[in-house]
């Protein structure tokens, strides 16, 4: 128990040595701060005393104004000077940076022109070739319908317009030989002569399944998918001949349109950039200006004061 007893004395004894040793310490940090403070006031009021005593000595007839005075506060004109010498100094100095990335922007521009009138060209082909297929099919189911009326079948079949219209291709017009063929058979089985003089015995000799002097020469099954051939051949001259035309002048009228947006584009970059870089240049030259007015009105103000100072000691 008393070696407890002992310990906690020991141990309270040393914290409030610790304590006390911070104490003094402190108090002898702030002691020193306040002498020093005290020196300064002591020093200030010295020579406020001394150059009290030499102004007193001094005999002139020079009134107070007349002597010139050391102004702290700076007037407007050495504010604008200062400012105008750093702003002209700034931009002075990056005016090569701002030739380059001018120059950089100018050559980016026309990399760009020359990436855009690429893609624009490409996208007209692309245009083109593909409107120019849908007027090519379009121009062979023409042809092959009125190849067709040309043989009569719209006769037999009323519907053959409509159904031909609505292929997805005019090379599906191959395979109408049963389409044409069944309801032929059908209307000139029960038609009366003129009919079948005046329809479907014409009919037979534009196919060639019947010769002038109303002789058989081919079958039916043979004459009419020769024809329906020749008919779809026939079409895909025609309509390769109105897709080329067709895409050519669709490009054409695109790459035109594409070209004239991409110029007008590329002019009005180009002469932002250009006048942004006048600009700069001319604000440069404009401060560069008024600094040197206002140095050359500040120097010779200082050379005035300088010679009255002069005449003063003399």
């Amino acid at each position: 128990m008393k070696s407890v007893m002992q310990q906690f004395h020991d141990r309270t004894k040393q914290r409030f040595q610790e304590y006390d040793e911070k104490l003094q310490e402190k108090r002898q940090i702030y002691k020193d701060k306040c002498d020093k403070e005290i020196e300064k006031i002591i020093l200030k009021d010295k020579l406020e005393k001394q150059m009290a005593q030499q102004f007193s000595t001094l005999h002139t007839d020079i009134q107070s104004d007349a002597i010139p005075t050391c102004v702290c506060e700076k007037s407007l004109a050495d504010k604008v000077e200062k400012a105008c010498l750093r702003c002209g100094s700034i931009l002075g100095a990056a005016m090569p940076e701002l030739g380059s990335v001018g120059g950089s922007l100018l050559y980016a521009l026309n990399q760009w022109k020359s990436g855009a009138l690429l893609a624009a060209t490409k996208y007209a082909l692309a245009k083109g070739a593909a409107q120019g297929a849908v007027a090519g099919i379009q121009a062979g189911k023409g042809v092959a319908i009125e190849s067709l009326k040309e043989l009569g079948v719209e006769y037999f079949w009323p519907r053959m317009s409509n159904y031909i219209h609505n292929m997805s291709h005019y090379n599906e017009v191959a395979k109408l030989t049963a389409a044409i063929y069944t309801p032929k058979l059908k209307v000139c089985e029960v038609a009366n002569n003129d009919i079948f003089e005046n329809i479907c015995q014409p009919f037979d000799i534009k196919i060639s399944v019947l010769t002038a002097d109303s002789n058989y020469d081919v079958l039916p099954g043979e004459a009419l998918p020769k024809v329906l051939k020749g008919i779809v051949s026939n079409a895909d001259t025609t309509a390769k001949a109105v897709a080329e035309a067709k895409s050519t002048s669709v490009a054409a009228e695109i790459a035109e349109q594409q070209t004239a947006a991409i110029n007008a584009t590329y002019t009005s970059w180009q002469i932002a950039i250009t006048a942004s870089v006048i600009a700069i240049v001319v604000i440069v030259l404009i401060m560069v200006i008024i600094y040197l007015i206002l140095r050359y009105r500040r120097k010779k103000k200082m050379k005035k004061k300088l010679q009255y100072i002069k005449l003063l000691e003399e």
